[in-house]
């Protein structure tokens, strides 16, 4: 099973020769193991989504936004994955958006993902690493009989220049460490590949 650069794996390589058999499957992620993947996540970020009154970002840094220290993903709309492909798209212009799943057995969502974009009506339809992560991720629910959940939703009331709307999706990085964020997949043994 290949990886991505800088991504742990949780199996071995696999060689079907080495294991007597020729074309043998590769081997699915258990429920069992993604659970725990999906646990692992959710002790760090379910404090974050409880304590509404912990400052997300430092105020002085991003005076040109209306940063609210209780505020939280969970406050803004939730759209299906699928929202790109409405005729009219519920978001224009600049956003950080954050995808989450609501595995039905923890008490928090898990976010698996927070991104920037100049044009939030346009940045999901076109190649994006995380919808590859996602894809897989749901195919790895599905398969081992878990229920997946998945959702993005736009934070509009961000700064329209690029490089301020950057440094705050970094902090946002830090502070929820999302697994699918390319900056924080190693912490979290990521077990989804982008195909």
């Amino acid at each position: 099973m290949a990886t991505a650069p800088g991504q742990g794996s949780l199996f071995d390589e696999y060689s079907p020769a080495e294991q007597g058999g020729l074309n043998e499957p590769s081997l699915p992620l258990s429920a069992g193991l993604l659970r725990d993947w999906q646990e692992r996540v959710h002790q760090y970020q379910a404090p974050l989504f409880r304590n509404r009154n912990q400052p997300v970002v430092q105020q002085q840094l991003f005076a040109t936004t209306n940063l609210n220290s209780d505020f939280q993903p969970l406050q803004l709309r939730a759209l299906p994955l699928s929202f790109w492909r409405w005729p009219k798209s519920p978001h224009r212009g600049a956003a950080i958006y954050f995808v989450m799943d609501r595995p039905i057995d923890l008490e928090q969502p898990i976010l698996l993902y927070v991104g920037e974009t100049k044009a939030a009506d346009r940045r999901w339809k076109g190649e994006h690493d995380c919808k590859a992560y996602l894809s897989s991720y749901q195919e790895a629910c599905m398969s081992s009989g878990l229920c997946c959940k998945t959702s993005i939703r736009f934070w509009a009331d961000v700064p329209q220049q690029t490089r301020p709307r950057r440094q705050l999706e970094q902090s946002l990085i830090r502070i929820w460490q999302p697994p699918f964020n390319k900056e924080i997949r190693e912490r979290w043994s990521t077990p989804f590949h982008a195909k």
